[in-house]
This record gives structure tokens, sequence and C-alpha cells, in this order.
């Protein structure tokens, strides 16, 4: 890993393209802090908001010192931390202040308990009537399962993606990542600044509203509502290819590769580099429709071949012929990745109170560079210098603090 220009002064680096949104961010775990970590990353000023027990991720292990986790460092980069109580009336008022100057309000509660703190759309509204307030929450509000707790475990259950595995495999599993939650914080993403867009346009405000079930059932069905489609269906629900159990990563010789022929030109070299050449007129793999068909009996040709060669003669081949392939590579793989070290996607920056650690970039690409702004904030490390901001006293902030209603941390140079 090299050094990185993130080491300078982060004053000097331009920011995104969301320069100039503020967005008061309510959220907790995983689904929502990536939503506005998008955001952050694309330069809108995310001030986080947190109890004084900060948010749960700040809290798991291991970390270097209590309350900066590496799991809450590598979710709330770019963001400004303020801690209030917002069971308090002054702790309430003070996040109201700071709504009435923001374009964007993101939670994820569950809207009864939002509605029951008084941060329900109508309430925002009357504070901010063009603010773009986004719910991301377990299940539509329209539905019979609304109000329900939901985790991503819940949504990859009832989304019919724990079910995929067992359709393949005979029992039903869970995906080895939180993928609902990604799933649909990247949904938020592009929802807020879809409604700011309008916003921006003279549109005004609005109520978005983003449930995980009904996005993962989305996602889940690009492919596989299929035959579906059809009314009656013209076949079973799921999409073949993907479905067979011999779709995996094959044992080469000296590993694992998926090796993937595609196209018409990609199974005839495929057929002659393993001397397969009897297929080359099978009727079954002629052209793409007919392979979807007899799709488990072609990938087990590619199973039984795949261990002839090592994963070096594979790639070597694949890449020659433009066959899709890639060895397997295990997460440490993925950090030591030539192409991703090539492109940067993982940096060394160095936290103020945290020491160095690593950054793993925005996928995006701008016409200006993925930028780290801010470091992820302590627990209230913001709370004074953005209640200024909002034109409170030094003498009100210092009440507020001995009354409870805010936690405010030392600032701390970045």
């Amino acid at each position: 890993m090299t050094s990185d220009p993130m080491k300078t002064d982060p004053s000097s680096f331009k920011n995104g393209p969301l320069q100039g949104v503020r967005i008061i961010d309510a959220t907790t775990v995983v689904l929502g802090p990536y939503a506005t970590r998008i955001l952050a990353d694309m330069g809108a000023e995310v001030i986080k908001i947190e109890p004084s027990s900060g948010d749960q991720t700040r809290h798991y292990k291991p970390l270097r010192h209590e309350g900066m986790a590496g799991y809450f460092i590598n979710l709330n980069r770019n963001k400004r931390s303020v801690s209030l109580d917002l069971k308090s009336p002054e702790g309430m008022e003070v996040l109201k202040r700071l709504l009435k100057g923001a374009n964007a309000f993101i939670h994820n509660m569950r809207q009864q308990a939002a509605d029951r703190l008084g941060l329900g759309y109508e309430a925002v509204r009357a504070v901010n009537p063009d603010i773009v307030y986004c719910s991301a929450v377990g299940f539509g509000s329209a539905g019979p399962y609304s109000g329900r707790a939901a985790y991503d475990d819940v949504i990859q259950a009832g989304s019919g993606i724990a079910g995929l595995f067992a359709q393949v495999h005979g029992q039903p599993m869970f995906a080895p990542t939180v993928l609902c939650d990604k799933i649909t914080g990247h949904t938020v993403a592009y929802a807020v600044v879809a409604a700011l867009l309008q916003q921006a346009k003279g549109g005004g405000g609005q109520a978005v509203e983003v449930p995980m079930l009904e996005t993962s059932a989305e996602f889940a069905l690009v492919e596989h509502l299929h035959a579906a489609t059809f009314e009656p269906p013209l076949g079973e629900i799921g999409f073949k290819r993907v479905m067979s159990k011999f779709r995996k990563p094959y044992r080469t010789r000296d590993g694992f590769m998926c090796i993937l022929p595609y196209s018409d030109s990609n199974w005839t070299d495929f057929f002659r580099f393993t001397g397969r050449t009897e297929l080359l007129d099978d009727e079954r793999f002629r052209v793409l429709a007919d392979r979807v068909q007899h799709i488990d009996e072609l990938y087990a040709v590619v199973e039984k071949e795949a261990p002839r060669f090592t994963n070096a003669e594979w790639e070597a081949f694949c890449n020659r012929m433009s066959i899709p392939c890639m060895p397997v590579r295990d997460l440490e793989g993925v950090l030591q990745d030539e192409h991703l070290q090539a492109v940067r996607m993982f940096q060394l920056a160095t936290h103020p109170t945290e020491g160095d650690y690593r950054v793993v970039r925005s996928p995006v690409q701008f016409a200006e560079p993925f930028r780290l702004r801010h470091h992820a904030p302590r627990l209230g490390q913001d709370t004074i210098n953005v209640m200024r901001d909002a034109g409170y006293s030094d003498a009100e902030i210092d009440s507020l603090v001995a009354k409870g209603a805010v936690l405010a941390a030392p600032p701390v140079a970045e």
C-alpha cells in the first residue's frame, strides 16, 4: 500500500457534485450510514445525529479506542457527529433548528417510532416545508407487515433471496454479507438524489419511503421473474442459467476459477482448447437460447475439464480468447488484487486519534477524484461547531451541555 494524498490538509480538497447539499442523518448500523456515506462521498455535508451512547457500530470489536471501531470508521467518513438527547425538549429543539437549514433528512427508524419522537414527515415538514424526507424502513407503510422489526437476515428470508439457495443447494441459506442492507442503502442514495434534483428545480420537498422488503424483492426478481412475467406464466419462475447447481467456481489443478464461456465463439474456443470437439456440432449447445435450456449438461462439461489445467493456464487461455474468467479470491486476496491496487481502491489515511487505517474509496469516479474530506468523527466531535453555525451562542451551548440535552466532545484537528 502506498502513501496517499489524503494525508495532506483536507481543506485543500475539492468537493464532489453534491457540494452545498446539507443532509441531517439520523440513521444507524449499516443500511442508513452506508447510504449517507455514498452521499457524503459525493460532496454532501452530512451531519450525523447520535444519542449519547453513539451509533452501536462504534463499539464493535476490534478497535483501538472505545467508540471508534473499524466497522464504524469505514461507514462514517466524510460526516460530522452531533450528539443529542432527542427525548429532551431541548435536544429536539436543536435538531429542529438544524433541520431548518437542511436539504434532506434521512432516518431508518420504524416509522411509528419516528412519529412518537416527533420526527414524522408532517412534523419535520412544519419546520422545513421544502425538505426531502427519506425514511428507510423494513416494510412499506401500505402493507400488513408495516411496523415489523426488520434486519438483513429477515429480509433475505422474505424477499426470496435465501430461498434461491434452497432451489439450487437443497436448503435455504443467507448470503454471507448484509446484502439487503446494502441494496437498500444504494436505493436510498439514488432516491434522495432524485428528490434533491426535483427540489433544486423548484419542485419543493417530499416524503420518500424506501422499504427493504420491496427493494430486495425487486432486486431478486430482475432476472428470476422471467417466465412469470407473462400471465399465465410460460414456465416455472426463476432464470435457469443462474440456478444451475453446476454454476459455481470450478476446481482447477491448483485452486478454483470462475470460467464463463458465454458467446458462441467462446464455447467454440473452449471445446477446442479442451479437446471436446465432438460438442462443436451438438445441437444442445449451438446458440445461447439452446445452451440455457441445457445449462446443467453444459456446466457439467466445464466442471469435468477444469481440473486438467492450473489457474494460470486457464487465465492465460481465457484472456487470450476473450472468455470471461477470474480466479476465486478470499477477502485478503481482494485487498492484494493487482487491478484494485492499480486503481487505488484501497488507500492509507491517518486518523488524528486512531492512527493509520485503510480506506476503501468510492467506486464511482467523477471528474474530481474521490477525496477524504473528513475522517470518521468521534462521538459529538462536531456538536459545538455545528451548533455555532446554527446560531447558538457559547453560553447557550454550555447550558445545553450542562442539562444533558447535547453531548459535545472537544473538536479534533483533521
